[in-house]
């Protein structure tokens, strides 16, 4: 399996020695990761949950945050909100506070994706979070990202603060031992109360009473509404693969989904066809499709079109921590989990960081609180899984933001058209197209023929000096045509990989 840090992986690898399949370890996994990377994700935040069972069809558990404010008076929309300016990422502009608080999901779809194709009790996926966040080290991912944000994101509310620096209000470093009593008590009663706990038990209630108080839109009502939605995956074919991804409204797996379509008809796809569909498919995602007040019917229609019509069908129109497993069998899962840049507050009393996904403009391209109360908010998220020749199976996934879909569609290209291993597809360069003030450049890493293809796409370009975390974090998890176990991480960013037999 593939994980963001040692503590994460061996927790997964620990159940698998009890005994538990690919969806209990993805699942302990993701929930000691929530629990040990404060600000890049939280229990407070959404996930996607790919699964593709050795004996059925592949699903996605669709777990992402919501537009929230049932029952919520009117005067509470469009308040709540503070905008924050940070260096971080190359300049970002946010909005947080009790406002940018989206409906989580995690704690709900962690509980479904349990339910349905985990095989150990509920108290054995959770406890290994309650133990992880009792002692742990700051992952380096975390600490950069605190370094420019622990004082102007959660300098307002001391217990958050608290959570993100050392206990004179310094910075962590990267692998400084650090803890969350707090949030070890809560991820106990978890443990025993289970998931409804987050809704209708004492976390939701002490949410939704801060929520009140401080004019943000969650109220109880949002709390006791909220369902995750088990979704069958999106399947293409890619080559010798099968590759399923998350369906609409993800907005992130349609958009993948498109790329490697695109990639397929290639057949061996150059730097040249990559840039083209990069700035087909974004181009299309920023000035069409973010704006769509119905990413479920409007994706899937999206889909259908350029299945017939190839890219014609789009002319004129923070983070994360991601989770690879697959288990021997050939169960295969992949969990993506976001809680935005951070809201900057916890619930008090818990140790729990909320997230702030109504405050992220590239995901609200509408505008802030446009959206109906119960709407599932866009997210770049893209956990996905496949099945390739003879045994060959595969859970796949990166963070990253809009770089998940260009990172995902490189390396399963390589993977899936071009027979490459996946550690070195992973270490391949990668480049990326962006919009820049309403112009299309490519931030590209160096490599061969990288340059070359940008320079005759005619569109300016920007050469990292070396491979970097901006081009996202894949991890992969996977079997070989034999059956063969095997692990793959990305050297941007922090990972951990390792594999163990059923006892």
């Amino acid at each position: 399996m593939a994980a963001t840090g040692d503590q994460a992986l061996h927790a997964g690898l620990e159940v698998v020695d009890d005994g538990g399949n690919a969806v209990d370890a993805a699942l302990t996994t993701a929930l000691v990761s929530a629990a040990t990377e404060p600000g890049m994700v939280s229990l407070a935040g959404g996930a996607f949950i790919a699964v593709w069972p050795v004996d059925g069809d592949p699903i996605v558990v669709d777990a992402n945050v919501e537009m929230p404010g049932r029952g919520a008076p009117a005067e509470r929309f469009g308040r709540g909100l503070r905008e924050i300016r940070t260096s971080y990422g190359g300049g970002v502009t946010l909005f947080a506070g009790h406002g940018s608080v989206a409906l989580p999901g995690l704690v709900p779809g962690v509980a479904v994706a349990h339910d349905r194709y985990a095989r150990l009790p509920w108290e054995r996926v959770v406890r290994p979070a309650a133990e992880a966040a009792r002692a742990y080290p700051m992952s380096p991912s975390a600490a950069r990202y605190l370094s420019y944000t622990a004082d102007s994101l959660f300098g307002d509310d001391p217990e958050a603060h608290a959570l993100v620096t050392r206990p004179d209000g310094g910075l962590l470093e990267g692998g400084e031992p650090t803890s969350n009593p707090l949030l070890a008590a809560t991820l106990d009663r978890l443990a025993d109360q289970g998931p409804e706990l987050f809704t209708s038990g004492a976390v939701g209630a002490a949410l939704a009473q801060d929520m009140q108080v401080h004019g943000g839109l969650i109220t109880r009502e949002d709390l006791l509404s909220y369902r995750p939605v088990v979704r069958p995956a999106h399947v293409s074919q890619v080559g010798a693969w099968r590759v399923a991804t998350s369906p609409p409204p993800s907005v992130g797996g349609t958009m993948l989904a498109i790329m490697l379509d695109e990639l397929a008809r290639c057949g061996r796809p150059t730097w040249a066809d990559v840039i083209e569909i990069q700035r087909a498919v974004l181009g299309y995602r920023v000035g069409v499709h973010d704006l769509s007040r119905d990413l479920e019917a409007d994706g899937t229609s999206l889909l259908q079109r350029v299945a017939e019509h190839g890219l014609e069908a789009l002319r004129g129109s923070s983070s994360t921590v991601h989770v690879s497993a697959i288990d021997s069998d050939g169960t295969a899962c992949a969990v993506t989990m976001s809680s935005g840049y951070g809201a900057g507050m916890s619930i008090p009393g818990t140790g729990v960081l909320l997230n702030n996904c109504l405050g992220e403009v590239e995901l609200n391209r509408l505008g802030l609180h446009a959206t109906a109360p119960g709407t599932r908010l866009a997210s770049n998220m893209a956990p996905t899984t496949g099945r390739g020749p003879g045994r060959s199976a595969l859970a796949i996934g990166s963070p990253g933001a809009d770089r998940i879909t260009t990172a995902l569609m490189q390396v399963l290209g390589e993977i899936c058209l071009g027979q490459v291993d996946p550690q070195a597809a992973i270490e391949a360069p990668r480049l990326h197209v962006r919009e820049v003030e309403g112009r299309w450049r490519v931030e590209l890493e160096p490599g061969p023929d990288l340059a070359a293809a940008v320079a005759a796409s005619g569109l300016p370009g920007h050469e990292y000096p070396e491979p970097h975390m901006y081009f996202g974090g894949v991890g992969a998890a996977y079997l070989d045509a034999q059956g063969g176990l095997g692990a793959a991480g990305d050297s941007r960013r922090e990972a951990a990989v390792g594999t163990r037999l059923h006892p």
